[in-house]
């Protein structure tokens, strides 16, 4: 098989894997609500957590992160470059978004894309989720976790791992455009927040 049939059977398997919702599948084996159509009906760990509690929310997250992580690093042991890894990334990133298994009714991709940059490069990871931890501490507002974080990701990834930026830039354009809904509400002082009451 040629090298370029490989790298296209790459992105499909890596698409298909994004396109498992964690979300949606954890929520019918535990017997609770479907997230597409309860709470913020979002199918992502924020949502879950809030119709299902932190159980529940924990293998949301576990499994969304583990699209992305898994696809990116079987594709580094096939020994893919920076800028076919980061294009992986993105492939199974729309897949959570956009998934051919659940009618294309996807979440907003925060945990998926936190798995992918972590396989990417560690540091553009970690500095990406401490950025959200922070963001999301100081104002108990997951939206504007994951806003601060990808806003950061495609000048972090610029500077750490400049060969995979295409495909961070790409997830982060697409990720900020999923909170739009988020952004409205934030300006308006409508958004949810996780402060005690």
């Amino acid at each position: 098989m040629s090298p370029d049939l490989i790298a296209c059977a790459a992105l499909i398997l890596a698409y298909l894997m994004g396109s498992v919702s964690a979300a949606i599948l954890v929520c019918r084996a535990m017997r609770l609500p479907d997230p597409r159509t309860d709470g913020s009906r979002n199918p992502g760990t924020t949502n879950v957590l809030r119709i299902g509690g932190k159980p529940a929310a924990a293998l949301t997250l576990t499994g969304d992160m583990l699209k992305g992580v898994i696809p990116v690093l079987l594709a580094r042991e096939y020994g893919f470059d920076d800028v076919l890894l980061s294009a992986i990334g993105l492939a199974a990133f729309l897949g959570h978004l956009y998934p051919v298994f659940f009618r294309f009714e996807g979440g907003k991709g925060v945990a998926t894309a936190l798995g992918v940059l972590l396989t990417l490069h560690w540091g553009l990871g970690v500095s990406v989720v401490l950025l959200w931890v922070l963001a999301f501490a100081l104002t108990r507002i997951s939206s504007v976790g994951a806003l601060t974080a990808f806003i950061a990701a495609p000048f972090l990834a610029w500077w750490l791992m400049p060969h995979a930026m295409l495909g961070v830039v790409g997830m982060s354009v697409l990720l900020l455009a999923r909170h739009k809904r988020n952004i409205l509400d934030l300006l308006s002082g409508k958004e949810r927040s996780f402060r005690k009451q």
